[in-house]
């Protein structure tokens, strides 16, 4: 889309997607039921770590906590599994299509948890935990790539931001069963929290079987009547359409002029190619890939895990609350019912000014938190505030950083490397994800760090980062298409990006607004072959 641009007004941009039907929209939602049981997974073990049975069972009769050091691989032993199963991804949503691998991906998921399910020592279960990552890497990677994929522009931020709300009613879930069997003095107290699980891998598998397929992954095969189908299939519109013709012109030219940019000879090179041009060209390959993942490192800096997988026994660590473990289910009430204000906010205000305002309202809450903790601590009214701002914070992480982030990762990439791209920064947030999960129990741990409500300087800190990066580097991607947010890119900066408008298409631009029929010579890519 270099230089030659055709006149304002010369090619009609709203064609390029059918209108938005119930059918359509109910199909996209569905796939975000993906994310209950990644966030259900990630949940329940912080309520399991505090189980006086299963303290017991893992240190021996009379124990009363578990040693920082267990806690850390515990938590973090998931994280490591799903990082390498989010970089796998990439290249099995490549190979064996965008539905295939989540489907790949919820059976390998429930080896994982049949594995911990009947554990009884630390080594089954971390080998339970791990595999259970692997599953959760296939899914968390590709279901964004799945999502942003088939869904309408008009809604794509809110039925993506729909993922995150999904996450979010997985730590609920887990927070009620960890506080319904809590208090059992038999292996049901863990097993039961653990073994649920199996349900939403199940369900989410047994409905994508009845979804299409992404028509780009179908483009990207050069499979055109395949993709005709699918995307017919997913905007409730006949074959002959005009619409799914207009869209399917667009998605065909813009693969094939990213392609015409791009060596494509051997497998390695699909990787590279995420790595290609210049950290100072706004559109470039690199530039891309280092956004998302550098976001998504962002993501995991607010410090929300913290208060997710170590909340209760940080909580128990204040000294002044009875319960914990109700405090820990308030957060992540907070968590799920601020969400859903984000599938509004997502399309009516944008992506943009409410990542840069989301980390204002963080960074403000958690100074405050680690203020009052230091200076008051012990205070039972001061605990209480400190709650408080915790369940404020979550307000804002929730209705900005929490599906922001997964929403501009599925929209920035290019088709030739999206899936490699979005394997990548998925990967980043379970990487930095597993890093803090082994880092914090030192940090807190009364024998170690003992940095108690002060670690929430360091949360308030890294909140001032997001505002920058936020600022100078996150696009508006707000009403476009997938193929639009490619041309932005190329044409504005993140700071001016709000104000582009479309003004022509990739069809338009290679000559191809009557058929896509016979334009793609490349079946597939090189990834095809090793």
């Amino acid at each position: 889309m270099g230089g030659g641009v055709a006149p304002l007004g010369a090619v009609d941009v709203s064609r390029v997607e059918a209108p938005v039907t119930m059918k359509a929209y109910m199909m996209c939602v569905f796939a975000a039921f993906g994310g209950i049981f990644f966030g259900y997974d990630s949940g329940y073990i912080s309520g399991v770590m505090g189980m006086k049975f299963f303290i017991e069972t893992i240190e021996g009769p009379g124990a009363t906590a578990l040693p920082a050091s267990k806690m850390s691989l515990i938590t973090s032993i998931l994280s490591a599994g799903t990082f390498f199963g989010a970089l796998i991804a990439g290249d099995l949503a490549d190979w064996l299509g965008r539905r295939t691998t989540v489907i790949l991906g919820c059976l390998v998921f429930i080896v994982g948890v049949v594995l911990q399910t009947a554990s009884s020592s630390l080594g089954l279960l971390v080998a339970g935990r791990l595999v259970a990552g692997f599953g959760v890497g296939f899914v968390s990677a590709v279901i964004i790539l799945y999502m942003s994929e088939i869904a309408p522009r008009k809604v794509r931020g809110a039925i993506v931001s729909g993922y995150q709300f999904c996450v979010c009613l997985g730590l609920l879930l887990a927070s009620c069963v960890d506080y319904g069997t809590q208090n059992r003095t038999d292996s049901g107290s863990y097993r039961i929290p653990i073994a649920l699980q199996m349900a939403w891998a199940l369900i989410l598998a047994g409905g994508l079987f009845c979804l299409p397929e992404s028509p780009r992954f179908f483009v990207k095969k050069g499979k055109l009547d395949q993709a005709t189908k699918a995307l017919a299939s997913l905007r409730d519109q006949p074959f002959d359409s005009q619409y799914v013709v207009d869209e399917l012109n667009e998605i065909v030219a813009n693969l094939e002029y990213e392609m015409s940019l791009i060596p494509h000879d051997h497998y390695f090179q699909t990787w590279t190619n995420c790595f290609r041009g210049s950290i100072w060209e706004g559109a470039s390959y690199l530039r891309r890939t280092i956004l998302g993942t550098s976001m998504q490192m962002m993501q995991q800096w607010t410090g929300v895990n913290f208060v997710f997988y170590f909340g209760t026994t940080f909580f128990q660590q204040l000294g002044t609350i009875d319960n914990p473990f109700l405090i820990s289910l308030i957060t992540t009430l907070v968590n799920v019912c601020s969400t859903p204000i984000s599938f509004w906010s997502m399309e009516r205000l944008g992506r943009r000014p409410l990542m840069i305002w989301g980390a204002v309202g963080m960074c403000i809450c958690q100074f405050i938190v680690a203020i009052i903790g230091t200076v008051l601590e012990g205070n039972d009214v001061a605990t209480k505030v400190m709650i408080a701002f915790i369940c404020i914070y979550i307000f804002f992480f929730a209705t900005t950083w929490g599906p922001g982030a997964w929403v501009v990762i599925g929209e920035i990439y290019p088709l030739p490397i999206r899936a490699k791209g979005v394997a990548l920064s998925t990967a980043s947030n379970w990487l930095w994800n597993c890093i803090i999960a082994v880092i914090t129990p030192y940090m807190v741990d009364k024998e170690r760090g003992n940095l108690g409500a002060k670690v929430f300087f360091i949360w308030g800190g890294l909140c001032g980062l997001c505002l920058t990066y936020a600022y100078f580097l996150i696009p508006e991607t707000k009403g476009l298409t997938l193929e639009q947010v490619d041309q932005m890119l190329q044409e504005t900066t993140a700071r001016t990006s709000s104000r582009w408008v479309p003004h022509t298409t990739f069809a338009a631009e290679m000559g191809m607004e009557k058929n896509v029929h016979g334009h793609i010579e490349h079946p597939g890519d090189a990834s095809d072959s090793v």
